[in-house]
């Protein structure tokens, strides 16, 4: 990779700290780790544009990059925001509190800048080989990655909605969403984000080092279903809610798919 590109990543290491930092600040101040989601959602949008910004490849390309990542982390980190403000601490972080008593805060700091190595993979992967890509991909690959993107911001968003408006209704509580598309995935927005990622592989593909962009989606995946995602939420979720076992047994974990019979 050219001295161009190391600097751009140099910067957005720089962007990244701060982001957290500032997250960190807000948490300690609050007692609400929660809201870091929304920065991270925030700040991926943010390289999307800074990486447009200082690329030097296809102009029209740059533009529909920045368009896509911060219109994506505009909608989710706004959702996340809306989501956590005013609530209680989202479980993770308070069983990282108190399992971590007077050291929490420390701990806390450095648990956001450890995220940072992930916020710093993924958009390297998908933006930096758009963002330097000289030449512009061809019709095809503009519209998979067109088709790609809105499926998974919309489905994301759709996702997102239905569950909100159940978990709005006094009627639902202690209860497992099965509406919409949470009746067939356990996890439908995880999988539009997943597929959201994917959406920067075809504006990629043919540039140099386009196929690391294949990473992105990869890593996402396996965040959300092995990492930070899936595990802690259904621990959780089966040990909190009465018929979640069952949930598990007849709905997909991640891609939607026809329910088994229970």
């Amino acid at each position: 990779m050219n001295a161009d590109i190391m600097g751009a990543f140099g910067v957005a290491v720089i962007i990244v700290i701060a982001a957290k930092t500032i997250a960190w600040l807000v948490q300690k101040r609050l007692r609400n780790a929660g809201l870091v989601d929304a920065i991270w959602a925030w700040t991926l949008g943010l390289l999307a544009v800074f990486y447009a910004a200082v690329g030097s490849g296809d102009a029209a390309l740059r533009l529909v990059l920045a368009l896509m990542g911060a219109t994506w982390g505009a909608r989710l980190g706004t959702h996340l925001f809306i989501r956590n403000w005013g609530k209680p601490e989202d479980f993770r972080y308070a069983h990282f509190r108190q399992k971590w008593g007077d050291k929490a805060d420390f701990n806390m700091f450095w648990f956001f800048q450890f995220q940072n190595v992930f916020t710093l993979l993924l958009s390297s992967m998908a933006f930096i080989p758009v963002a330097w890509r000289a030449d512009a991909p061809p019709a095809i690959g503009w519209l998979l990655a067109a088709a790609i993107w809105f499926v998974s911001v919309a489905g994301e968003g759709l996702a997102d909605s239905q569950m909100e408006r159940f978990r709005t209704d006094p009627a639902n509580r202690g209860k497992v969403c099965r509406d919409g598309l949470w009746r067939y995935s356990r996890h439908p927005n995880y999988f539009f984000e997943c597929l959201h990622w994917l959406a920067y592989v075809p504006l990629a593909i043919g540039a140099p080092w386009g196929w690391i962009s294949l990473g992105a989606p990869l890593l996402m995946a396996w965040m959300l279903t092995k990492l930070s995602g899936m595990p802690m939420l259904e621990e959780d979720m089966a040990r909190r809610k009465p018929g979640y076992a069952d949930y598990m047994r007849t709905t997909s974990a991640l891609v939607p798919l026809p329910p088994k019979s229970s």
